[in-house]
């Protein structure tokens, strides 16, 4: 939906309107991209993967669990989800950026095919004067 111009004007930029992600915002999309994505889309991954409910019950509310923190902002060095994936708020605030919206995408845990289709940004992790952290990407020279 990044990619596909049409996709991307009139389903996908709802959610990015959002330029500065905060936690349930990672569920805020046009109601097409719901029902795509999110409705027929799990339910057919729960249908085709051979799931068990409660299996299903694990890992879909581990996956909204991990999307919502990673749209939250707040990166936290000791959080077990930003230690454990590569793909932490860090890495997604970069998608979430003007300069890095067509990046770092991996949602919501793995950034191995950023990394085999070229949308890998690398990034760094800065202290801010006031307080709190910001991801910046890095610039090529």
């Amino acid at each position: 939906m990044h990619v596909n111009k049409f996709l991307y004007k009139h389903i996908h930029s709802k959610h990015h309107a959002l330029v500065v992600p905060y936690a349930w915002g990672s569920l805020y999309n046009h109601p097409l991209e719901g029902l795509l994505l999110d409705t027929i889309g799990g339910s057919l991954a729960f249908l085709l993967s051979g799931m068990t409910p409660r299996t299903s019950i694990y890992f879909f509310s581990f996956a909204t669990i991990k999307s919502v923190d990673m749209h939250s902002g707040l990166f936290l060095r000791w959080n077990p989800l930003q230690v454990c994936f590569r793909n932490n708020v860090a890495y997604h605030d970069i998608h979430h950026q003007l300069k890095g919206n067509k990046f770092n995408y991996a949602q919501p845990f793995f950034v191995s095919w950023d990394f085999i289709f070229g949308t890998h940004m690398p990034f760094t992790v800065e202290e801010r004067k006031g307080g709190g952290f910001e991801a910046r990407p890095v610039k090529d020279d």
